[in-house]
């Protein structure tokens, strides 16, 4: 190989271990590779910026607006209260979920349709008498079921079909064309979640029994009028630093003093929340100057204009993972208070502000209304969900939303349009007819999914202008004797592995160009691969940081693990075994 392709290979394997292992995100991580990459000349500038210009990277954008259309108009929320209602048996409550779950998400990017059902799911497991854990994990791989269906279904899905039109028009795929064993593979992985389902999954506490009653870590007291408190700070009257409790919130003649801060002065009659354990009590009674609160009324479950209580689920891109809450002034800096931790379907004891924060804990938080919209959408947060009210009402656009979806599909199945013109007038009709607004359509944008497809060109066009590419294209077919099905085999269980350690989207673009030079050597269609490299960058039921939506679902499920290996263990072999059976057979070598 030449030096140009040695640097390529080896940044491509400096890449993988460092998106599994770091905490840096993979956005970051691609463009430093490509930054590099065009620094050693390996990659000239519109190599390393192709993928800004690539139209599947927009088509994936213009999905977003869509997606936030139906979103803020409560479409999703519609659809789950006509569904679910009240099933006679667990199976039948899984099939109420999974189902629609999947159908919706053939045509939906997966993770707003798993945001929006899991506090639903939470709500109605409640009603149901069942644990939310018991759907969480179905729930996830459901919606992973459905994207495979179509070439909307996932951003990969968009973007390595993007890659291939641009390297052979003719190649050009149909909305649908993924159906022939899309439609199989999610029919077939449904039953097992169905059947199995209720045997293989967990029966623990999840995060919700841990915060259902807040009144097990909420205590309050008042400041006794004459009493050595009064116009003393709440550092001076040493409340800022008391062991498994601290100050959330001052009630003062009705009005509510929510982040409060070290410096905030006591005044006579305040009304102090603690959170903290019960037994922490006994530490705010030997404090002199406060006298247990005098209202009969526990003071959370007053519907106050500033408050709310919100769940959060941690992001493992968050600034505060590994720091204590205390010391990286969470408070400050959200405006929101942290009530209580779940970690592992437990509640965190100890003093809070101590607690470091780790990816996928589960924080009940105290906010003010604009948090919910603000970090909605925000790196640090997988999901935030209002408990005490609908956050997310019901708006009477709804079916306005989805019948721009369903002409946005019309338009791309019938050849009327490409995707990329279907999904670009789809936006345009969203935000003027008032489904969307602006700047809920830019919160909608994932840039970390963008930015990483983006990046991924650069590394993808370094492996094949170097001719790396073609090298290791040659050495898997002397692995595979050279034949097209052990190829084929062993492209869809390394893009298989890839995927469930690091992004499937820089798993597939970065082994797409691999892959079309191994058909190219071989002589042979390279559709069987290509549509392999998108049934398995999708398959990702091994771990919870195999893809998103299992990470969203992984704290307030309080599942561990290797609960994930024990149903997605079966189920990554059966959609493995579907997809390889099908694929010669629809496209033949």
């Amino acid at each position: 190989m030449s030096l140009d392709a040695w640097v390529s290979v080896m940044v491509v394997l400096t890449i993988f271990p460092l998106m599994a292992f770091t905490r840096l995100g993979p956005d970051i991580i691609l463009l430093g590779a490509v930054i590099l990459l065009l620094t050693l000349g390996v990659i000239d500038p519109s190599e390393a910026l192709g993928g800004f210009s690539n139209s599947g990277l927009f088509t994936v954008a213009f999905m977003y607006v869509l997606v936030a259309g139906i979103r803020e108009t409560g479409g999703i929320d519609l659809l789950i209260r006509h569904v679910l209602k009240r099933p006679d048996s667990e199976r039948t409550a899984l099939g109420r979920l999974l189902i629609p779950v999947a159908a919706l998400s053939g045509f939906l990017n997966n993770t707003p349709v798993v945001a929006t059902y899991i506090p639903a799911v939470m709500s109605w497991s409640r009603r149901l008498a069942l644990s939310p854990q018991r759907f969480l994990m179905p729930l996830s791989f459901a919606s992973i079921l459905g994207g495979t269906m179509t070439l909307f279904g996932t951003s990969t899905n968009l973007v390595v079909h993007g890659l291939l039109v641009e390297r052979d028009p003719a190649l050009d795929m149909g909305l649908f064309d993924l159906a022939w064993v899309g439609v199989p593979v999610a029919v077939i992985g449904l039953i097992y979640l169905i059947v199995l389902g209720p045997r293989l999954l967990p029966r623990r506490h999840s995060a919700s029994t841990a915060f259902e009653n807040p009144r097990e870590f909420t205590i309050e007291m008042e400041v006794a009028p004459d009493g050595p408190l009064v116009d003393r700070s709440v550092e001076e009257a040493g409340l800022r630093h008391l062991q498994e409790l601290f100050l959330v919130e001052i009630e003062r003649e009705g009005n509510i003093v929510t982040v409060v801060g070290p410096g905030e002065r006591l005044k006579a009659n305040d009304r102090l929340v603690f959170a903290g354990t019960s037994d922490a009590a006994v530490e705010l009674q030997q404090i002199r100057g406060l006298v247990p609160s005098r209202h009969g009324d526990f003071s959370l479950e007053k519907d106050f204009k500033e408050r709310r209580l919100v769940e959060a689920v941690v992001s493992d891109q968050c600034q505060f993972i590994g720091r204590r809450i205390r010391d990286g002034h969470f408070r400050t800096l959200y405006g929101a208070a942290v009530l209580a931790i779940c970690r592992g379907g437990e509640r965190v004891s100890g003093n809070l502000g101590q607690v470091r924060l780790q990816p996928s804990d589960v924080l009940l938080l105290e906010a003010r209304p604009p948090f919910i919209e603000r970090h909605r959408q925000s790196r640090d947060f997988l999901l935030i969900s209002q408990l005490n009210g609908a956050a997310r009402p019901v708006h009477e656009k709804a079916g306005l939303a989805w019948g721009i979806l369903g002409g946005v599909v019309m338009l791309a199945a019938f050849g009327l349009l490409s995707m990329l013109n279907a999904t670009m007038l789809g936006a345009a009709a969203v935000l003027l007819t008032g489904c969307c607004s602006v700047s809920a359509a830019k919160r909608g944008l994932d840039t970390q999914v963008l930015l990483t497809i983006a990046a991924s060109f650069g590394v993808g066009a370094a492996l094949e202008s170097s001719g790396a590419a073609a090298e290791v294209a040659q050495s898997a077919l002397v692995l595979a004797g050279g034949s097209p099905l052990l190829l084929l085999i062993g492209v869809y269980f390394l893009v298989a592995l890839l995927t469930e350690l690091v992004t499937n989207n820089a798993a597939a673009v970065i082994v797409f160009p691999i892959v079309m030079a191994s058909a190219e050597s071989l002589e042979v269609n390279p559709m069987p691969f290509v549509v392999a490299v998108m049934f398995a960058a999708s398959a990702s039921f091994l771990t919870p940081i195999g893809y998103q939506t299992n990470l969203m679902v992984y704290g307030p499920g309080g599942y561990h693990f290797g609960d994930f290996l024990r149903l997605g263990g079966g189920l990554n072999l059966l959609t493995a075994a579907v997809a390889l059976v099908l694929i010669p057979i629809v496209w033949p070598f």
